[in-house]
Protein backbone atom coordinates (compact mmCIF):
# COMPACT_ATOMS: atom_id res chain seq x y z
CA UNK A 1 0.00 0.00 0.00
CA UNK A 2 1.32 3.44 -0.89
CA UNK A 3 1.86 6.08 1.76
CA UNK A 4 -1.00 8.55 2.13
CA UNK A 5 -0.24 12.19 1.41
CA UNK A 6 -3.37 13.57 3.12
CA UNK A 7 -5.54 12.51 6.05
CA UNK A 8 -8.47 12.09 3.67
CA UNK A 9 -6.42 9.76 1.49
CA UNK A 10 -5.44 7.74 4.57
CA UNK A 11 -9.11 7.44 5.56
CA UNK A 12 -10.06 6.30 2.03
CA UNK A 13 -7.32 3.66 2.15
CA UNK A 14 -8.75 2.41 5.47
CA UNK A 15 -12.46 2.73 4.72
CA UNK A 16 -13.33 -0.24 6.98
CA UNK A 17 -12.74 2.07 9.96
CA UNK A 18 -13.67 5.41 8.40
CA UNK A 19 -16.33 6.25 11.02
CA UNK A 20 -13.97 5.45 13.92
CA UNK A 21 -11.10 7.39 12.33
CA UNK A 22 -13.40 10.35 11.65
CA UNK A 23 -14.65 10.39 15.26
CA UNK A 24 -11.10 10.26 16.65
CA UNK A 25 -9.93 12.92 14.22
CA UNK A 26 -12.74 15.20 15.34
CA UNK A 27 -11.63 14.85 18.97
CA UNK A 28 -8.00 15.54 18.11
CA UNK A 29 -8.88 18.53 15.93
CA UNK A 30 -10.91 20.06 18.78
CA UNK A 31 -7.61 20.68 20.59
CA UNK A 32 -4.73 23.02 19.83
CA UNK A 33 -2.82 20.22 18.09
CA UNK A 34 -1.83 20.71 14.46
CA UNK A 35 -2.73 17.94 12.04
CA UNK A 36 -0.11 16.62 9.63
CA UNK A 37 0.72 13.45 7.75
CA UNK A 38 4.04 11.89 8.74
CA UNK A 39 5.22 8.46 7.62
CA UNK A 40 1.94 8.25 5.69
CA UNK A 41 -0.25 8.44 8.82
CA UNK A 42 -2.21 11.24 10.55
CA UNK A 43 0.00 12.78 13.23
CA UNK A 44 -0.86 15.58 15.64
CA UNK A 45 1.80 17.96 16.87
CA UNK A 46 2.38 20.96 19.07
CA UNK A 47 5.36 23.23 18.51
CA UNK A 48 6.43 20.77 15.79
CA UNK A 49 6.72 17.96 18.35
CA UNK A 50 4.74 14.74 17.84
CA UNK A 51 2.05 14.22 20.48
CA UNK A 52 -0.54 11.80 19.06
CA UNK A 53 -0.80 9.50 16.05
CA UNK A 54 -3.93 7.97 14.54
CA UNK A 55 -4.03 4.72 12.60
CA UNK A 56 -6.02 1.77 11.33
CA UNK A 57 -4.87 -1.81 11.59
CA UNK A 58 -6.36 -5.17 10.59
CA UNK A 59 -8.61 -5.60 13.65
CA UNK A 60 -8.70 -2.19 15.30
CA UNK A 61 -8.00 1.52 15.08
CA UNK A 62 -5.72 3.21 17.57
CA UNK A 63 -4.48 6.48 18.81
CA UNK A 64 -0.99 6.43 20.18
CA UNK A 65 0.76 8.86 22.40
CA UNK A 66 4.38 9.38 21.43
CA UNK A 67 5.31 9.98 25.07
CA UNK A 68 2.44 8.02 26.58
CA UNK A 69 4.61 6.52 29.32
CA UNK A 70 4.23 9.87 31.13
CA UNK A 71 0.41 9.73 31.11
CA UNK A 72 -1.37 8.84 34.37
CA UNK A 73 -3.66 6.35 32.53
CA UNK A 74 -6.30 6.45 35.29
CA UNK A 75 -8.78 4.48 33.13
CA UNK A 76 -6.14 1.81 32.28
CA UNK A 77 -6.64 2.17 28.52
CA UNK A 78 -3.04 2.35 27.31
CA UNK A 79 -0.86 -0.53 26.22
CA UNK A 80 2.76 -0.83 25.20
CA UNK A 81 2.46 -2.44 21.76
CA UNK A 82 6.04 -3.77 21.86
CA UNK A 83 6.84 -4.59 25.47
CA UNK A 84 10.56 -4.43 26.20
CA UNK A 85 11.25 -2.55 22.97
CA UNK A 86 9.10 0.59 23.04
CA UNK A 87 10.02 3.08 25.74
CA UNK A 88 7.60 6.01 25.52
CA UNK A 89 4.93 5.08 22.97
CA UNK A 90 1.54 3.93 24.28
CA UNK A 91 -1.52 2.83 22.27
CA UNK A 92 -5.25 3.02 22.91
CA UNK A 93 -7.14 0.59 20.69
CA UNK A 94 -10.76 0.63 19.50
CA UNK A 95 -12.53 -2.17 17.62
CA UNK A 96 -15.61 -0.09 16.80
CA UNK A 97 -17.07 3.39 17.24
CA UNK A 98 -19.10 2.42 20.35
CA UNK A 99 -15.83 2.20 22.33
CA UNK A 100 -14.89 5.82 21.61
CA UNK A 101 -15.49 7.94 24.72
CA UNK A 102 -14.78 11.45 23.49
CA UNK A 103 -14.60 13.10 26.91
CA UNK A 104 -12.17 10.52 28.28
CA UNK A 105 -9.98 10.59 25.17
CA UNK A 106 -9.89 14.39 25.36
CA UNK A 107 -8.60 14.22 28.95
CA UNK A 108 -5.75 11.94 27.86
CA UNK A 109 -4.94 14.15 24.86
CA UNK A 110 -4.94 17.33 26.97
CA UNK A 111 -2.60 15.68 29.49
CA UNK A 112 -0.31 14.61 26.61
CA UNK A 113 -0.30 18.20 25.27
CA UNK A 114 0.61 19.56 28.69
CA UNK A 115 3.34 16.96 29.11
CA UNK A 116 4.84 18.01 25.77
CA UNK A 117 4.69 21.69 26.78
CA UNK A 118 6.43 20.74 30.03
CA UNK A 119 9.19 19.06 28.03
CA UNK A 120 8.43 15.51 29.17
CA UNK A 121 9.74 13.20 26.50
CA UNK A 122 11.62 9.94 26.28
CA UNK A 123 15.07 10.55 24.88
CA UNK A 124 16.44 7.83 22.61
CA UNK A 125 19.29 5.87 24.13
CA UNK A 126 22.67 6.47 22.61
CA UNK A 127 24.04 3.29 21.10
CA UNK A 128 27.75 2.77 21.67
CA UNK A 129 30.14 2.68 18.74
CA UNK A 130 31.46 -0.88 18.51
CA UNK A 131 33.93 -1.41 15.70
CA UNK A 132 34.12 -4.89 14.17
CA UNK A 133 37.59 -6.43 13.93
CA UNK A 134 37.69 -6.05 10.13
CA UNK A 135 37.14 -2.29 10.36
CA UNK A 136 39.56 -1.93 13.30
CA UNK A 137 42.29 -3.64 11.29
CA UNK A 138 41.66 -1.48 8.20
CA UNK A 139 41.81 1.71 10.27
CA UNK A 140 44.93 0.59 12.17
CA UNK A 141 46.77 -0.16 8.92
CA UNK A 142 45.89 3.17 7.23
CA UNK A 143 46.33 6.31 9.34
CA UNK A 144 44.76 8.56 6.69
CA UNK A 145 41.64 6.37 6.55
CA UNK A 146 41.51 6.33 10.36
CA UNK A 147 41.67 10.14 10.49
CA UNK A 148 38.93 10.49 7.86
CA UNK A 149 36.78 7.97 9.73
CA UNK A 150 37.22 9.92 12.98
CA UNK A 151 35.97 13.09 11.26
CA UNK A 152 32.66 11.45 10.32
CA UNK A 153 29.66 11.98 12.56
CA UNK A 154 29.03 9.39 15.25
CA UNK A 155 25.92 8.27 13.36
CA UNK A 156 27.89 7.68 10.17
CA UNK A 157 30.66 5.81 12.00
CA UNK A 158 28.04 3.67 13.76
CA UNK A 159 26.28 2.96 10.42
CA UNK A 160 29.53 1.74 8.86
CA UNK A 161 30.40 -0.42 11.88
CA UNK A 162 26.93 -2.00 11.99
CA UNK A 163 26.93 -2.57 8.23
CA UNK A 164 29.99 -4.79 8.57
CA UNK A 165 28.97 -6.39 11.90
CA UNK A 166 25.56 -7.46 10.59
CA UNK A 167 27.11 -9.66 7.89
CA UNK A 168 27.23 -13.32 8.85
CA UNK A 169 29.96 -14.59 6.54
CA UNK A 170 33.59 -13.47 6.62
CA UNK A 171 33.49 -12.99 2.83
CA UNK A 172 30.50 -10.69 3.09
CA UNK A 173 32.16 -8.65 5.83
CA UNK A 174 35.22 -8.24 3.61
CA UNK A 175 33.12 -7.18 0.59
CA UNK A 176 31.29 -4.63 2.70
CA UNK A 177 34.57 -3.27 4.03
CA UNK A 178 35.89 -2.89 0.47
CA UNK A 179 32.69 -1.07 -0.48
CA UNK A 180 32.78 1.43 2.38
CA UNK A 181 36.48 2.41 2.30
CA UNK A 182 36.04 4.69 -0.75
CA UNK A 183 32.93 6.18 0.85
CA UNK A 184 34.84 6.97 4.04
CA UNK A 185 37.58 8.59 1.94
CA UNK A 186 34.90 10.76 0.27
CA UNK A 187 33.57 11.78 3.69
CA UNK A 188 30.06 10.50 3.00
CA UNK A 189 27.80 8.39 5.18
CA UNK A 190 26.55 4.94 4.28
CA UNK A 191 22.95 6.16 4.06
CA UNK A 192 23.50 9.72 2.76
CA UNK A 193 21.85 8.94 -0.57
CA UNK A 194 18.58 8.28 1.31
CA UNK A 195 18.58 11.59 3.20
Amino acid sequence: MKMAKTVEEYFRDHSKYESELTALRSILNSTELEEAVKWGIPTYTINRKNVVGLGAFKNYVAIWFFNGSFLKDVAKKLINAQEGKTKGLRQWRFEDASEIDGALILKYVEEAIQNQKDGKEVKPEKKPLILPDELKEALASDSQLSELFDHLSLTNRRDYAEHISEAKRVETKQKRLEKIIPMIREGVGLNDKYK
